[in-house]
């Protein structure tokens, strides 16, 4: 069971997302990861300043939360984030198995701001045919040789 919220973490997640914009630093988006009631790291968006579309408040938080704790895994740990992830940001806080998330604002106030995932919300249910950016499967017979080569090895470390 994920430790008890804790506002004070938020508002913190909350206060770094205002600062980013008002130093122009980015978006108004960051986040936290706390883990025994500790902040292990905190990050705000980046994607302007390192023109990285990746480099969302928790995703930067994340890179950095796994760094500090030298682990792929962050479980024991909570993510406080001052607006409800987009798409990329909950798989990635499924990824690093963390324990709960808290969130601010939420995706409709972010939609009201301009900032709308909604389309990606929608296109990950449709099937591959019906989405707006292409995909198709390739050499998936050659592609399989990463994942014998991954069932047969003797050092991979499981995640």
């Amino acid at each position: 069971m994920p430790a008890q919220p804790n506002p004070v973490f938020l508002r913190r997640a909350i206060y770094l997302a205002t600062q980013n914009v008002v130093t122009g630093a980015g978006g108004p988006f960051a986040a936290l990861i706390v883990k025994d009631g500790v902040i292990v790291a905190e990050a705000a968006n980046t994607v302007t300043a390192t023109n990285d579309p990746t480099a969302h408040g928790e995703v930067n938080a994340i890179r950095a939360a796994a760094k500090a704790l030298g682990t792929f895994t962050l479980a024991g740990c909570q993510l406080y984030t001052s607006c409800q992830p987009c798409p990329m940001c909950l798989a990635a806080a499924y990824w690093a198995r963390l324990d709960a998330i808290y969130y601010g604002a939420s995706a409709a106030d972010a939609a009201r701001a301009g900032f709308d995932d909604a389309l990606i919300h929608h296109e990950i249910c449709k099937d591959n045919a019906e989405r707006q950016l292409p995909a198709a499967q390739l050499l998936g017979d050659e592609a399989w040789a990463s994942f014998a080569a991954w069932q047969a090895s003797q050092i991979k470390i499981e995640y």
